[in-house]
């Protein structure tokens, strides 16, 4: 019930005319759970690093794309520190990631986090599945785009 009324927030935030957010210009507070039920904070993020943020679900078919062209991308995206973020079940999660990015989920430079409190979407403020954040070291918004067509602008970006 928590996930759905989530999901009806995300949608009418997102979808109403006039209601497009802008997402989050610096890293804010949050917490995630990592796999093992470990708490992940903003505290806990690797200094020093560009932060790469993905925001999915398992049932988006973009999210798909996504997941599936980082997978094949990954070495590309080795600069930065990848942060899988989701809402869904676990179970469904291990799944999707073995079918469109298994590479990608046993990366060193990949965590994969549960948002089990809805920060994401309070937080950083996405407007739609696939949410990509690209964040400096220093913590700010380099770029963000919710289109998995232009991922390469992030590879671009990252190697800059």
């Amino acid at each position: 019930m928590k996930y759905i009324l989530s999901l009806l927030v995300f949608l009418v935030l997102h979808i109403l005319p006039g209601n497009a957010q802008n997402p989050a210009a610096t890293i804010p507070e949050f917490s995630f759970e990592k796999q093992d039920k470990s708490n992940f904070s903003r505290k806990d993020i690797t200094a020093g690093r560009l932060s790469f943020f993905v925001f999915f679900d398992t049932s988006c078919d973009h999210c798909q794309q996504a997941l599936e062209y980082l997978n094949t991308h990954q070495s590309q995206f080795a600069k930065a520190k990848i942060y899988l973020v989701t809402m869904d079940a676990r179970e469904r999660v291990a799944a999707f990631l073995e079918k469109h990015g298994n590479k990608l989920s046993k990366a060193k430079n990949t965590i994969l986090l549960f948002d089990t409190k809805n920060h994401f979407i309070t937080r950083f403020t996405p407007r739609k599945y696939p949410s990509l954040m690209l964040y400096s070291k220093e913590g700010k918004l380099l770029l963000y785009d919710d289109e998995e067509k232009n991922l390469p602008q992030f590879i671009e970006k990252i190697k800059g």
